[in-house]
């Protein structure tokens, strides 16, 4: 008594019904057209109109240099970080704020430049701007 599972005559099929997928893919695409429009709401700001009156008085410039060696310049004057650190606090009291300016050398090291930003910022120290960018770019 043996049983056959299957026959070489049979032309039965063997492939995957894939109507069930293509069912629940139609499904999901409906589902992803319908929250879309959900997901790219607009959130609506109401902003002053007009522009805001310019200062009255310009805030004071302060430039800071950090050379190659590791030199601060405090407008031109050399300076130790202690010394800095007075400078600052003493400038954070002013209204308005003095802007600094921080040009370092493009072979100043990292660290110093990272400690004088950090100085100001200890000393409160809000408008602070890098300028001589164009050293740094390559030709």
């Amino acid at each position: 008594m043996a049983m056959q599972v299957g026959s070489g005559d049979d032309d039965s099929m063997c492939d995957i019904n894939t109507t069930p997928l293509i069912d629940v893919m139609l499904v999901l695409l409906i589902v992803f057209i319908i929250t879309i429009p959900v997901l790219t709401h607009a959130v609506k700001l109401d902003n002053t109109i007009g522009n805001p009156p310019p200062p009255t008085t310009q805030p004071e410039v302060i430039n800071l240099e950090v050379d190659f060696d590791g030199t601060i310049l405090w407008n031109a004057t050399p300076v130790d970080m202690p010394t800095l650190t007075q400078y600052l606090a003493s400038e954070a009291e002013k209204v308005p704020q003095p802007e600094v300016h921080l040009r370092p050398n493009k072979r100043a090291k990292y660290d110093i430049v990272a400690k004088v930003l950090a100085a100001c910022q200890r000393n409160k120290i809000k408008k602070i701007g890098f300028v001589g960018n164009e050293q740094f770019l390559t030709e």
